[in-house]
């Protein structure tokens, strides 16, 4: 019987899934030891992960016995040839960190990447880690004129550059230069930004169309691999609420929001939580790109509803607090006359609202100045239909 270090000596010394089926002698043999040892597919190192995935798609003709071992079932599955959806290989990959400047995890890794990229380096990737607000980085805070990640708008983005422009819409300008043109053919494929919040988030995606079939995929790749672990998936997506992110200049941009973390300030379990994300995140793209085909998921997600501002008075200074029983309670139910803010005196201030709704960004030390105690959201079920990579065709969005 194998445990983890013999499992891997095993794939090390052989090149093919058949040799290594071999090597156990039998299927059985191979299964049964992988059963009785109930290895969690996390502790195993992604090269040997992917190896002994397409061990077991040899060993295997059941998805539950992948369930036994806690590896991902979607990457057993056979689908059918019609409805797939047919994207390019996602060859550009670019990570951001400090997009705000006092957002320490994404800082540090990015910083970290680009001394030595081997962490994220995929075979057929090109894998940029990228500081997208050094000015900001080097005073450690948000900004330096203005909020980055709200400044890829089209206005902006088209505007005369010069030294006049506010700093962050001067980056702006660089940044879609070196990595789009936003909208564009050129554009690169994926852009993950990476930030922190003061909120109870835990690992948040987010994600901005809900039509954007490889992302969804790919979270829905993302969750399974955590389980049991929780990653929610925001979606930003909103008539009227507008952000304008950094990575909008990617086909597939992907946000990654992990909390709670204080400004400026670096926590172990939050890093190491932003890391393993990101790890599964470029092991979707590469199992994509060696042409393994997703079959139709569904992804839970956090639709953003309403903006919720602090009570204030006449001269517009803030009178509540979060509530003590919501505030740390990020994608909890708020129901109709649940506690939601407490005055300066003690009185409590109840929901009003016509059904339930589950808050985020609860108590947000970076939106008090955007005048925003928390963002509702409702809940709702997405479909992704299956999608595969196809060469020679023009790029599917």
């Amino acid at each position: 019987m194998y445990n983890t270090t013999e499992l891997c000596s095993v794939v090390s010394g052989h090149s093919s899934p058949a040799a290594i089926l071999c090597k156990c002698t039998t299927r059985t043999a191979f299964i049964s030891q992988l059963v009785k040892k109930r290895q969690p597919w996390i502790l195993l190192p992604g090269n040997f992960q992917r190896l002994l995935s397409r061990v077991l798609k040899l060993a295997l003709s059941s998805e539950g016995l992948y369930q036994l071992f806690n590896i991902p079932a979607f990457t057993t599955a056979m689908t059918s040839s019609t409805n797939v959806s047919c994207f390019h290989e996602a060859r550009r990959v670019a990570i951001f960190g400090g997009t705000h400047g006092n957002e320490m995890s994404g800082v540090t890794l990015v910083n970290l990447w680009i001394q030595n990229g081997k962490e994220i380096h995929r075979k057929g990737v090109e894998t940029k880690p990228f500081i997208t607000n050094p000015r900001a980085v080097e005073k450690c805070t948000r900004y330096v004129d203005t909020d980055l990640n709200r400044a890829f708008t089209t206005e902006n983005l088209s505007a005369p550059s010069g030294d006049d422009l506010p700093y962050e819409v001067q980056r702006a300008q660089q940044i879609n230069e070196i990595f789009g043109p936003k909208g564009s053919p050129e554009a690169y494929d994926v852009i993950f930004d990476l930030h922190n919040t003061t909120s109870n988030m835990g690992c948040t995606l987010i994600l901005e169309s809900s039509k954007d079939h490889f992302n969804l995929q790919m979270m829905h790749y993302i969750k399974k691999a955590i389980a049991p672990d929780s990653c929610p998936v925001l979606l930003t997506e909103h008539p009227l609420l507008k952000y304008s992110t950094s990575r909008s200049v990617a086909k597939h941009p992907v946000g990654l929001e992990v909390g709670p973390q204080p400004q400026g300030v670096l926590r172990s379990n939050i890093f190491e939580s932003m890391r393993v994300v990101l790890k599964h995140a470029l092991d979707f793209i590469e199992l994509f790109n060696e042409g393994l085909e997703f079959p139709p998921c569904t992804v839970d997600v956090f639709r953003v509803s309403e903006k919720m501002d602090y009570p204030r008075d006449t001269n517009g200074n803030i009178i509540a607090m979060v509530h003590p029983n919501l505030q740390d309670c990020d994608w909890e139910p708020l129901n109709p006359g649940d506690p939601m803010f407490q005055t300066f005196d003690g009185t409590t201030l109840r929901y009003e609202g016509a059904g339930t709704v589950y808050p985020t960004f609860i108590n947000e030390a970076a939106y008090y100045e955007k005048q925003q105690a928390f963002v509702t959201t409702r809940r709702e079920t997405l479909a992704a239909g299956a999608i595969k990579k196809n060469i020679g065709q023009s790029y599917s969005v």
